[in-house]
């Protein structure tokens, strides 16, 4: 309460209690209001809950749900069924002492869904072991098979209980849930046989039927289609039956009435020759009525009686959307006025008022015709069970899926723990009933009743274990006692389909006393030890429907018991807390019901003694004589009326077969119709007799042959009733009461709609104002001083933050800063009593007020508060690590010593035996050599074949294994540079191999031209004249280089171009061959040792008049004389030459080329005549190897 109380203005109120206008229907009906359209739909009355049905799902019945709710304080969270339940767990365990939960309300309000709520939160949170498990789980799984068998769709609800349901949860002394009973009350037995129109019967049957194994249903002989089943299409073609006894005016009886009318595509024929009433004839009456789109035409020519004629009434009833218009001005009969008929009978949506007993529209029963139209001294009796029209198609409902909930059943049966053979004989139970509704009867010549010997009999017998024979004469026959004889009577047709229904209906409801009784069996707790109880009674809440019969006038009876038992219950629990807390009571105004308690209730005078005793009584008891004796014994009672004791204006209101009680939630009025039936509720003994003879375990056991049979009759089933409802209220006297209160928002069950005057009506007959009344009586509001003061103690400053004294003492401390006045308070002995909402309000106004400074202050404390524990965590933390670390850091550094010594102290033994033979001492150290000198060689290996100086010195140790190594890495080497090599470059190595044969050691500048790569030619095609080019051709040029040739005589140099062809060498001036000398003419080609590019072709000279030798020098010296060893295929005939070489200037002519070192190069003709040629010395990497 106090969590929420600032939300009051959006969500409203969560607590009636603290409703200003508490005495204003509209007030609450406001609170209500407001709160479901914020999808609140729980608010409190003290401790009741008030429920309104969401018709929607709203996410708020979680297992979070339930932890938020477990051990909390009732009015410290929002309003929660979870709430109601936990605080009546724990003050059960608190006080070790028994208590109920009582939740009512309209059928589709979610009575039968707030106890499955409360069952699975007790499922949660009470403790759990394998043997509590296995309780909470038969608990759980006994709703759905009540359900089953106990719950059917109606108009307001698809899942509508048909039964009350108290159910007993027993738990020990630490909260474990350990056994459950269940009572149930006042089963809908009628529903079996029949149903209204768009309701069905009880969900077992059609579970059965739309979910039941294909085995299964062909064992107990049934198809899988509920339309093929009479008792579940009730609503069909049935026939007026008995007319002729219902009507009499004078001493005319309509005679075979009920072959007159029926229902179908059949006409009303010959009624002119059926009913006549002294000198009236109703002529042509089968051209009046007629089926189809057929207007009801000139009636008023048709009938006529005595001087009353039936005007304009082809202007009343018309086919389609056409209204009955002033039926009242159209028929007039003696001093009777139809009145108002034309605000009562329209078509579309419009209610049928006063005249919807009589004629409804659509596939409706109609029913009470007897009791609106009346004239003289005829009664129109039981005229509601001749017409029956339409067909019953209501066999599924889209909100229920029967075949889901028959796995469900099925499944909770074997959790329960039923034998195979009891579920066998209970779903053959349910079978038989089905076969029972289509077994048919037909008159023979004498008129009695006789069976076609029909599938369904053989079917019966099977399954009820029962002979054919012996069924066919129970439902037939009747035995009578003739003195000391007993006598076998023939039934009539309609006394066979009521000893047949009346069968159907006691199968049924004594087998769903012994379900019940079995799930008590396997739900009863071993344990002999004392144990708390927490009762759930999930009960029909008050009814008011169009026309109230028998079921309506018991659930308001019992409605009345638990009004009166709730407003002493709550009346003594508001007086014992104000006498214990030493308050003053105050008397509370509130409408006590006991007067229509004994109204009903009352021995020998209350309705159901003289409806018992009219059903006892000898003689033609009926409904109407019923009503008689009422109207005789109770006529001057303020809460009793009939149409006869009721003045002129109330009159109008009630009709002739109706009586009406002022209950405590309003005007009910009820028809007398079935009244002795329903009461009675007998069922022949020879039928009885019948049922003994059963092989099925279950129907033996319903039909006990110890059962009493003698003359007497049994209790009425309002007797009955009555005793239930007095051992159910000495039940709930025993224990604490709780209580829920379901409301639905709208009839259509449509979330988000709420209609107001549904809902007062609700609030009105659930007596929601009569218990707000009895809490508010007094004091609004109370608390325990403990509680009151720790929420509002910020409020003053003498009990902020903490109070010393008494928590009362506090308390009025507190108050007095408050300002409250001496009669807005009470100083109880444990709790203030607060009078009005409004001082409660303002003071939660101004909590909310200082609850922002007191957040802004507690912030700030507790922030210091963290940020000087953080700091001190971390210091302390820090000096921790750092203690840790210096100790590692130190343990490592002495054991990092420790083991450089051991390193050490070996590496000198080693050293010191390294030249020994292996031993023990010397082991380690020289396998840190070898890995040492591995590890450097590693990183110093040499880059190319040619480089020999780069290969690391060995120790001794590794001479043998360096050596090794050395050759396969340059073997390694060799096969990587060979295999790197391209054809190119392998020719060109070849070439270079060839020069390096001839000079390699001997030509001085020689390896300077190792890096120095050769090309094909030196001087291209085009550069070589075109008439040199055209004379020299035919012999392909293979190389060509650019010279400087020295003259034979004089030496003075010229510009020359060498060219190679394939047979000669030409020295060619511009476009002049200077001279040819053929490969074969050439003799040799020296060249001096020296760095100069001189080399001297030698010619073979046979004539004079042949050139000499040519001396020549070439920049491409290498490239020239390989090329040319290499064209004319002469690789020997090169000559190094060291000093001086002659050459012949002619044959028989010589000259000499001296070559020598010097300071710079110099090419000059010596005094003695020589070409001398000097050149710079170079160090040739060859001889400085040599």
């Amino acid at each position: 309460m106090e969590g929420s109380l600032t939300a009051r203005d959006r969500v409203g109120i969560q607590d009636f209690v603290l409703l200003d206008a508490y005495t204003s229907e509209s007030a609450v009906l406001d609170n209500l209001r407001k709160r479901f359209n914020e999808n609140l739909i729980y608010t409190y009355i003290g401790t009741l809950l008030v429920s309104v049905n969401p018709y929607k799902e709203l996410g708020i019945y979680t297992k979070k749900q339930m932890d938020i709710y477990m051990g909390v304080n009732f009015f410290e969270l929002p309003p929660h069924i979870y709430a109601l339940a936990d605080n009546v767990y724990r003050t059960m365990l608190t006080e070790t002492n028994n208590h109920f939960i009582l939740i009512s309300g309209e059928s589709g309000a979610g009575k039968t869904e707030a106890s499955k709520k409360i069952l699975q939160f007790y499922a949660v949170s009470c403790p759990s072991t394998k043997l509590l498990d296995n309780v909470r789980d038969r608990l759980l799984l006994s709703n759905p098979v009540l359900e089953a068998f106990g719950n059917a769709k109606t108009l307001k609800n698809d899942n509508s209980s048909r039964f009350g349901k108290y159910m007993d949860i027993q738990f020990d002394h630490m909260g474990g849930a350990v056994g459950g009973h269940i009572l149930s009350y006042l089963l809908e037995k009628s529903r079996v046989v029949h149903q209204n129109h768009g309701e069905r019967s009880f969900h077992i049957f059609y579970q059965l039927v739309e979910g039941g194994e294909e085995d299964l249903l062909r064992w107990l002989g049934l198809e899988r289609n509920c339309q093929c089943y009479s008792y579940l299409v009730q609503v069909g073609e049935v026939t007026y039956q008995h007319y002729s006894y219902l009507v009499q005016v004078g001493e005319v009886t309509y005679q075979h009435y009920s072959y007159l009318v029926q229902v179908g595509e059949v006409t009303y024929q010959h009624y002119s020759y059926l009913v006549q009433v002294g000198e009236v004839t109703y002529q042509h009456y089968s051209y009046m009525v007629q089926v189809g789109e057929v207007t009801y035409q000139h009636y008023s020519y048709l009938v006529q009686v005595g001087e009353v004629t039936y005007q304009h009434y082809s202007y009343l009833v018309q086919v389609g959307e056409v209204t009955y218009q002033h039926y009242s001005y159209l028929v007039q009969v003696g001093e009777v006025t139809y009145q108002h008929y034309s605000y009562l009978v329209q078509v579309g949506e419009v209610t049928y008022q006063h005249y919807s007993y009589l004629v409804q529209v659509g596939e409706v029963t109609y029913q009470h015709y007897s009791y609106l139209v009346q004239v003289g001294e005829v009664t129109y009796q039981h005229y509601s069970y001749l017409v029956q029209v339409g067909e019953g198609e209501c066999a599924k409902v889209s909100s229920v899926n029967d075949k889901s909930d028959w796995k469900t059943v099925r499944k909770a049966l074997s959790v329960i723990e039923f034998s195979e053979s009891n579920i066998e004989s209970l779903f053959a139970i349910i079978a038989s009933v089905l076969h029972l509704g289509n077994v048919t009867f037909v008159a023979d010549s004498q008129g009695y009743a006789t069976l076609n010997n029909s599938p369904e009999i053989h079917w019966l017998s099977k399954l009820l274990g029962i002979p054919a024979q012996v069924i066919q004469v129970g439902l037939t026959h009747r035995k009578i006692e003739a003195r000391s004889e007993e006598v076998l009577s023939p039934f009539t047709v309609d006394q066979a389909v009521y000893a047949k229904d009346a069968l159907a209906k006691a199968i049924y409801g004594r087998t769903f006393t012994w379900l019940v009784n079995e799930l008590n069996e396997s739900l009863a707790n071993k344990d002999s030890s004392r144990k708390t109880v927490i009762g759930l009674l999930d009960i029909y809440g008050f009814e008011v429907f169009s026309v109230n019969s028998f079921e309506q006038f018991c659930i308001n009876y019992c409605n009345e018991k638990l009004q009166q038992l709730f407003i002493q219950l709550t009346l003594k629990s508001e007086q014992e807390e104000y006498e214990m807390e030493g308050i003053e009571w105050e008397s509370v105004p509130y409408f006590n019901n006991k007067i229509i308690c004994d109204l009903v209730e009352a021995k020998f005078k209350g309705i159901i003694s003289v409806l018992d005793e009219e059903c006892l009584r000898p003689g033609e008891a009926t409904d109407m004589t019923f009503l008689e004796k009422l109207e005789e014994k109770m006529g001057g009672h303020a809460h009793f009326v009939t149409h006869k004791l009721a003045d002129q204006k109330t009159r109008k209101t009630l009709e002739r077969g109706d009586f009406r009680l002022l209950h405590y939630a309003g005007e009910v009025t009820y028809s007398v119709v079935g009244f002795l039936d329903k009461n009675n509720d007998l069922l022949y003994r020879n039928i009885k007799e019948v049922m003994r003879q059963s092989k099925n375990a279950i129907v033996k056991h319903c039909f006990p042959s110890t059962e009493p049979d003698s003359k007497k009759r049994p209790e009425t089933v309002a007797t009955q009733f009555k005793s239930s409802l007095v051992g159910l209220t000495e039940i709930l006297m025993s224990k604490e009461p709780w209580y829920v209160r379901c409301m639905k928002p709208n009839e259509g069950k449509k979330p988000g709609l709420f209609d107001d005057v549904l809902v007062r009506h609700q609030v009105k007959y659930l007596g929601l104002m009569e218990h707000l009344r009895v809490r508010r009586a007094g004091f609004a509001y109370r608390r325990r001083y403990e509680i009151f003061l720790q929420r509002y103690k910020p409020l003053c400053p003498d009990t902020w933050p903490n109070w010393k004294g008494t928590a009362a003492e506090g308390v009025e401390c507190l108050v007095k800063h408050l300002g409250y006045k001496p009669d807005e308070y009470k100083m109880g002995r444990t709790k203030i009593f607060i009078r009005h909402p409004r001082t409660l309000f303002a003071t939660e106004d101004a909590f909310e007020v200082c609850k922002h400074e007191l957040a802004t202050r507690i912030q700030a404390k507790y922030k210091g508060y963290r940020v000087k524990g953080d700091y001190m965590r971390q210091r302390q933390a820090a000096t921790k690590i750092e203690t840790c670390w210096r100790g590692m850091k130190a343990r490592r550094e002495r054991e990092k010593r420790a083991w450089a010594v051991k390193v050490i102290k070996r590496f000198i033994k080693g050293f010191m035996t390294r030249n020994q033979p292996a031993c023990v001492d010397n082991t380690e150290y020289l396998a840190f050599v070898r890995q040492n000198y591995l590890t450097r060689l590693k990183e110093n290996l040499p880059k190319t074949v040619v480089d020999k100086n780069t290969w690391l010195t060995p120790p001794p140790i590794m001479q043998e294994a360096s050596q090794m190594l050395r050759k396969l890495y340059t073997r390694h080497m060799v096969r990587r540079y060979v295999q790197g090599i391209m054809t190119e470059r392998k020719a060109q190595l070849q070439i270079k191999g060839l020069t390096s044969s001839i000079f390699k050691g001997t030509k001085e500048n020689y390896p300077h031209s190792v890096g120095i790569p050769f090309v094909d030619t030196r001087i291209s095609e085009e550069d070589i004249h075109i008439k040199v080019y055209q004379m020299i051709r035919q012999e392909r040029i293979k190389y060509s280089v650019p010279v400087v040739k020295y003259d034979r005589n004089g030496f003075r140099p010229r510009f020359r171009q060498l060219i190679y062809t394939g047979s000669a060498a030409y020295l060619v001036e511009e476009a002049k061959i200077k001279q040819r000398v053929e490969f074969n003419n050439l003799k040799g080609v020296s060249v001096s040792t020296l760095s100069d590019n001189f080399l001297i072709l030698h010619v073979q000279c046979e004539d004079i008049k042949q050139k000499g030798d040519l001396v020549l020098q070439c920049d491409y010296l290498f490239e020239a004389l390989t090329k040319l060893c290499l064209v004319a295929n002469k690789h020997n005939f090169i000559k190094v030459v060291q000093g001086s070489v002659k050459f012949d200037i002619q044959p028989g002519r010589e000259g000499f080329v001296d070559f020598k070192s010097g300071q710079e190069t110099m090419i000059y003709r010596a005094k003695n005549g020589h070409l001398m040629v000097e050149s710079t010395r170079t160090k040739s990497r060859a001889m400085i190897q040599n």
